[in-house]
């Protein structure tokens, strides 16, 4: 379900983007959604970023290995 909700920009912004939007096929309405959706995902994928790094944090880098251990099977 859509829901209306109403944003203030300047007039001349407003009717650049509208331009813009009318040259890529589209309007400004579904151009703000997906505006809106990528800004959810981002705090997301941010989110998802340091719960990652989290669960790795038992890992240590700048262990040099010996060439036996490199090679070692």
């Amino acid at each position: 379900m859509l829901k209306n909700i109403t944003l203030s920009a300047d007039e001349e912004l407003i009717r650049l983007a509208r331009e813009k939007a009318t040259r890529q096929g589209t309007t400004l309405n579904s151009q703000f959604r997906v505006w809106l959706r990528a800004y959810i995902d981002e705090e997301q994928a941010s989110r998802g970023y340091r719960d990652l790094m989290r669960d790795l944090a038992y890992a240590r880098p700048g262990r040099r290995f010996t060439r036996d251990e490199l090679n070692a099977r």
